[in-house]
C-alpha cells in the first residue's frame, strides 16, 4: 500500500465528461446527474483500507444528501490486473456487502481517472451544477480521522457540501484527500 494525497486543484474547473458502466447494470453519463445541485464523484476501490474504512461514511453523506439536490457516484479506477480484488465482478459484490447508497462505477481505460487528475482512493471531488455546467467546489479530505469515525472533529466534506448548498463562496482552505494511490495500468 503506497499512501499519496490527492493535488490541490483549481476550483471552478468544469467537470470531465464521462460514460461509466455501473454494477447495477446502467451506464453513467453527466446526463444522469443533470437535474442534481451538485455531483460527488469519489475515486475508489474494493481493496484499499483508506476506502474500507470509509465507504459507509460515503454512503451516509449519499442518504443525507440525496433530498437536497446532491448525487454520489463512486469510480474505481485500478488496474484489477494490478489486484483482482478491484475487478468489475468483484466490484458488484462489494456494493452488495458494503450496501453503497450510490452508483459504482468502472473506469476500465483509466481515462477518466487521468481527466479528473485522480491520484489515490478515496480521492473525492465535489462539483455544483450551474445550469448545467459541473463546477468544481472542493477536493480534499472526507474528514479528519479516516481510521476511527468516533476521532472525527472535522468534517471537511460535509462542510463543503452545506456550503454549496448554502450558495456561499467555496472553501479556499482544503486538506488533501490521502489513500492507496491509484494502481495505473502499464
Amino acid at each position: 500500500m503506497a499512501l499519496t494525497y490527492s493535488n490541490a486543484t483549481e476550483h471552478g474547473i468544469r467537470i470531465p465528461t464521462f460514460s461509466l458502466p455501473g454494477v447495477d447494470g446502467k451506464n453513467y453519463t453527466l446526463d444522469h446527474f443533470k437535474n442534481r445541485r451538485g455531483l460527488l464523484v469519489v475515486f475508489m476501490c474494493n481493496h484499499c483500507p483508506y476506502v474500507i474504512a470509509v465507504h459507509e461514511r460515503l454512503s451516509q453523506i449519499a442518504r443525507d444528501y440525496a433530498d437536497h439536490g446532491i448525487s454520489v457516484i463512486g469510480v474505481n479506477s485500478n488496474d484489477p490486473e494490478y489486484r483482482e480484488a478491484d475487478s468489475f465482478e468483484n466490484m458488484k459484490k462489494i456494493s452488495i456487502e458494503w450496501k453503497l447508497a450510490f452508483p459504482y462505477v468502472f473506469d476500465e481505460t483509466q481515462e477518466v481517472a487521468r481527466a479528473f487528475g485522480a491520484v489515490c482512493t478515496p480521492d473525492p471531488f465535489l462539483y455544483e451544477n450551474k445550469k448545467g455546467d459541473f463546477l468544481l467546489r472542493y477536493r480534499g479530505r472526507i474528514d479528519d480521522s479516516w481510521q476511527d469515525i468516533h476521532a472525527v472533529k472535522e468534517n471537511s466534506l460535509r462542510i463543503a457540501i452545506d456550503t454549496l448548498l448554502a450558495g456561499k463562496p467555496s472553501i479556499t482552505s482544503e486538506h488533501a484527500s490521502m489513500g492507496c494511490s491509484i494502481k495505473w495500468r502499464k
